[in-house]
């Protein structure tokens, strides 16, 4: 039977093929218009989903910020340009790189469900789960913002200019108004249900009843005031007060009204710790742990570094074949073992120990063989197989200051426009719908993934922070993509460390999504032999290649500074000092 994962791809791909009137969650990417997004710099560099942003972490940086400041003013930003994809009222995580000690922290701002949150909350009356869409534009959706929060850690750990002196660009961008960009006028146009819900269809509509278009000037003096707020008062400015209490009526209000209370916003508090690191061949990759989607971006890192994938490049059919066996390995340990481990067992340590991953490789023989069940890792508890509905609406940046410091973050609402209900000028998130509808299987076996009061649901988002062996940095990237950031995220690090390609030819190089029973591929950018020969070893990929595509971000360290590379499917671009 397909996990829903593999069913969700095979749908998207179906959609890909047919003519017909689509009402699929997110509009469909446009075609890339060639445009020149990597750029070399001596001494400083952002990369992100969207110019406006990246001149805002740029102007904070040439005023002698951190990386960690610039991160803040990049996010606030991105939240006003790029709402489809994160904001305010969403979550993140970020990898840090401190050049001083060499070491790598891993901040935790992952959103969580409110006290009142059960593991049924997702089913139906009739026992059955929810339909997805009905359920991400419910109140239930939204967790306890921890985005904003966890920026305010971070900078009280590693910021240099003050707090207040972050939002000026986002802040004068929302009053006087931006040029809407060519991804949010899609959004803005697109069938989704969050798109043509009441606060987006008020946002996004102009004076004479016709909708906002990427070119059209459009204001937002609401998202101004959260700013200034935020300014002044920090993270307090959304989990407290005034801009809390209009979340929770928002999100009380119907249709299926949340749990969330005015207790569970004031004591959302972010994590931090060492990240998860692990040697690749002569490097070290660091990633945050569970729930994030890093432990799998590593375990499939482990089982390639197994295969000698570094002798072929991109358009060679062997190695697109190891990289989609090694992916689908991943996939299958990570849907069956990955959850929050404050409240369940993860065999992290098993699924990236050295003799599992010798057994788990040893699977990846010439030809495709059947999908590829879940492992038993050393420490693994009984767990049913995965019922999550992962989307996206997702974005990923990185900055490196002159100090050599770097940010690696991945921030997201979740769905587009999230659960497509605003307040203060920004969207609320819809990630608790990343947690499982199904809390058992037939037999009663808990899901790693299950709803759980005060828990944070699974993510796929993995931003990554590649040293070498003496702890210099050698780079950084990190996608959105929903499930797919997993195999956008190791595409892009293969193409980096093992074919050794520069990084914007690395995040530019075609999509391949290798699910335990699917694969899905942008097969009109893989060149023909390579299509062939993947089919005559079983591979056969189906065009469509994940929820939304990618939007890979990374910067490498090179001779003289830095290089920097940003997604040519989205609107970002990559600039240095």
């Amino acid at each position: 039977m397909l996990s829903e994962f593999t069913r969700r791809l095979a749908v998207a791909a179906l959609a890909a093929l047919l003519v017909s009137c689509s009402t699929s969650a997110a509009p469909p990417p446009s075609p890339a218009a060639p445009r020149p997004s990597a750029e070399t710099a001596p001494r400083a560099m952002v990369s992100a989903a969207n110019p406006m942003a990246v001149e805002a972490g740029l102007r904070v940086l040439r005023a002698g910020g951190s990386a960690v400041d610039a991160a803040v003013a990049v996010q606030a930003v991105l939240g006003l340009v790029e709402p489809q994809s994160s904001g305010l009222g969403g979550g993140a995580f970020m990898t840090y790189y401190d050049a001083r000690t060499r070491s790598v922290t891993a901040y935790n701002g992952r959103e969580t469900a409110p006290a009142g949150a059960t593991p049924d909350m997702f089913m139906g009356p009739d026992g059955r789960p929810l339909g997805r869409g009905a359920a991400i534009m419910s109140g239930r959706s939204t967790g306890a913002p921890g985005a904003v929060a966890m920026l305010a850690m971070a900078h009280a750990d590693h910021g240099k200019q003050p707090w207040n002196s972050l939002f000026t660009e986002a802040e004068q961008l929302a009053d006087q108004g931006f040029v809407v960009p060519r991804r949010l006028g899609e959004a803005a146009n697109s069938r989704a249900g969050q798109a043509q819900g009441p606060d987006a269809t008020a946002y996004f509509t102009k004076p004479d009843g016709t909708r906002i278009r990427p070119g059209d000037t459009l204001r937002n003096p609401a998202y101004a005031a959260t700013v200034r707020k935020i300014a002044a008062e920090g993270p307090r400015a959304i989990l407290e007060g005034s801009i809390a209490q209009a979340i929770v009526a928002r999100v009380r209000q119907d249709p299926l009204p949340g749990t969330l209370t005015l207790e569970d916003l004031k004591s959302y508090r972010p994590k931090k710790g060492p990240a998860l690191c692990r040697p690749y061949r002569v490097y070290v990759v660091c990633t945050p742990d569970a729930p994030s989607g890093g432990p799998a971006v590593l375990e499939g890192l482990g089982l390639l570094e197994r295969t000698d994938i570094g002798r072929y490049g991109p358009s060679d059919a062997q190695g697109w074949y190891l990289f989609t066996q090694a992916s689908r390995l991943m996939y299958a340990d990570r849907d069956r073992y990955i959850g929050d481990p404050d409240f369940v067992k993860v065999p992290v340590e098993g699924l990236l120990d050295r003799a599992y991953l010798d057994e788990r490789a040893k699977l990846i023989g010439p030809t495709a063989g059947p999908p590829p069940t879940a492992g038993t890792p050393r420490g693994a508890p009984v767990r049913s197989a995965d019922a999550t509905r992962e989307v996206a609406g997702t974005s990923h940046f990185v900055v490196v200051d002159a100090t050599g410091n770097v940010v690696s973050m991945t921030t997201t609402v979740e769905s587009i426009f999230g659960s497509g209900r605003m307040v203060g000028g920004f969207f609320l998130n819809n990630q608790l719908t990343d947690f499982s509808f199904t809390p058992t299987d037939r037999d009663g076996a808990p899901a790693a993934n299950a709803v759980g009061p005060r828990k944070r649901p699974r993510s796929s988002m993995a931003p990554a922070i590649v040293l070498d062996r003496q702890g210099r940095f050698v780079a950084a990237v990190g996608s959105p993509g929903g499930p797919s950031i997993l195999a956008y995220n190791l595409k892009a690090l293969v193409g980096v460390l093992d074919w050794k390609l520069p990084m914007q030819q690395a995040v530019a190089l075609p999509n391949v999504v290798a699910a335990p029973q699917f694969y899905g591929a942008e097969v009109d950018k893989l060149p023909p032999p390579v299509v062939e020969g993947l089919a005559a070893k079983g591979v056969k990929l189906t065009p469509g290649a994940g929820a939304e595509g990618s939007g890979l971000h990374g910067v490498e360290r090179i001779q003289g500074g830095y290089r920097g590379g940003a997604d040519p499917r989205r609107d970002g671009v990559a600039r240095g000092l």
